[in-house]
């Protein structure tokens, strides 16, 4: 596999809307990837494409046979990329929407007294959706203590907690506070050894832009993403589930499609720019590979972006040409540790004797884009435990540069003295 060398990165670059350039601001860096990855051009013009047609799905006109043809493609285009042979997937109204919907279908679909086990490394949508939904199903909610100091948890904590009476549980892929990833196929084998009947839901969220999604491998029964963090646009969730899950009593309308998880007439341009998505990654597959099977390609995009990505957080944490890196920079502090394998793309950081919020202003001042995390309900599960009351999070992505970093590293230097 070749990695993303100078030429390629221009080219990638070229792919994006706004890779450098803020409408608002200006000239400017983009580090906030977590919070939102950039978009493709490509979606932009699909996504107005769409939003001009006025004729709906479901009817006998040429139209409307396009837009279903449209629907089926991208469902066609994600089961390849996600590795989902079986199964459905739909879309809803957000990432956070569709993780309350799988969960408390989960929760009222199985019997009072069992337990729902999640962990404290998840983001509130799930840790919310369970806390509401396993009182409301008469079961109790139990959460699996994750490790502060490594910023993620090993599938160990998790069997330590499961018991035979474990009906759903949850699994984050990846923190989008520490930026660390969980093993997800080896959690959800430590709960099926225990509760091999169990509904085993992922936040692949934060995980899905730096590509490796590999649902055959995990044995689980959701995941759902958010596409505006994976280079399409705000305004709609994507989940696939098993069958299991998907037979479930869930909202439907009477005398409909039983097993239909969508609520009324969904936006085909919404399901159009994830084929563009797709499309995207096949792109970088046949960059960095010479393998001809679809599949193939978004396993090489996703291995090539995590290679980059990996380069870019090196750099960052050891430095690069003639400036040091974080972890030599004696004010600054990183959360999850120097050198850890479960970093992807991403790091959280504290400097002594200045208040993150300034951090992130000053860093904002000179044209670099970070983000606060404070000990709010987002993040203060991650915070709370390291007695932190807020840091700054570095968030790249694959298109992100080398000078970008180094830019960075200068400012952030300046700061800390």
């Amino acid at each position: 596999m070749k990695s993303i060398d100078q030429t390629l990165l221009v080219n990638i670059r070229k792919k994006f809307a706004q890779v450098d350039h803020c409408p608002q601001q200006g000239p400017r860096v983009f580090f906030e990837n977590a919070g939102g990855a950039l978009t493709l051009n490509s979606v932009v013009e699909c996504s107005a494409l769409y939003a001009s047609i006025p004729d709906n799905q479901g009817r006998d006109n040429p139209a409307s046979h396009e837009l279903v043809r449209v629907i089926n493609k991208a469902k066609d285009d994600m089961r390849v990329f996600m590795n989902a042979p079986g199964g459905q997937f739909f879309v809803g109204e957000s990432g956070t929407e569709l993780l309350f919907r799988l969960i408390s279908n989960a929760c009222l679909g199985t019997p009072e007294g069992g337990v729902v086990l999640g962990s404290t490394l998840e983001h509130p949508a799930t840790r919310s959706a369970c806390d509401r939904w396993a009182k409301i199903a008469r079961q109790s909610h139990v959460l699996v203590q994750h490790d502060g100091a490594t910023g993620t948890l090993e599938p160990a904590a998790y069997a330590a907690k499961v018991t035979k009476d474990t009906q759903v549980a949850t699994i984050v892929h990846t923190s989008p506070v520490t930026g660390m990833s969980v093993d997800v196929a080896a959690v959800a084998a430590e709960i099926r050894k225990v509760a091999p009947d169990c509904f085993i839901i992922v936040d692949g969220i934060q995980h899905a832009a730096h590509g490796r999604i590999d649902i055959a491998s995990y044995d689980i029964d959701g995941y759902v993403i958010s596409p505006y963090k994976v280079f399409s646009r705000h305004g709609y969730g994507f989940a696939w589930i098993s069958d299991r899950m998907g037979a479930l009593p869930h909202d439907c309308l009477i005398d409909g499609p039983a097993d239909n998880w969508e609520m009324g007439t969904r936006d085909t341009g919404a399901y159009a720019t994830l084929s563009e998505v797709a499309a995207y990654f096949e792109w970088l597959g046949e960059q960095v590979s010479d393998t001809t099977d679809r599949r193939e390609k978004f396993v090489a995009a996703g291995e090539a972006i995590h290679a980059q990505e990996k380069a870019l957080t090196d750099a960052m944490i050891h430095g690069t040409g003639n400036l040091e890196g974080l972890a030599e920079m004696e004010k600054v502090h990183l959360i999850g540790g120097v050198d850890n394998p479960a970093r992807e793309g991403l790091v959280s950081l504290y400097v002594d004797g200045v208040p993150s919020v300034d951090v992130v202003a000053r860093l904002n001042a000179q044209g670099i884009r970070t983000h606060l995390r404070k000990d709010d309900h987002y993040s203060g599960n991650i915070l709370k435990p390291l007695g932190l009351a807020s840091c700054v999070r570095v968030s790249m992505c694959h298109y992100n540069s080398a000078h970008e970093v180094a830019q960075f590293l200068a400012a952030l230097k300046t700061i800390a003295e």
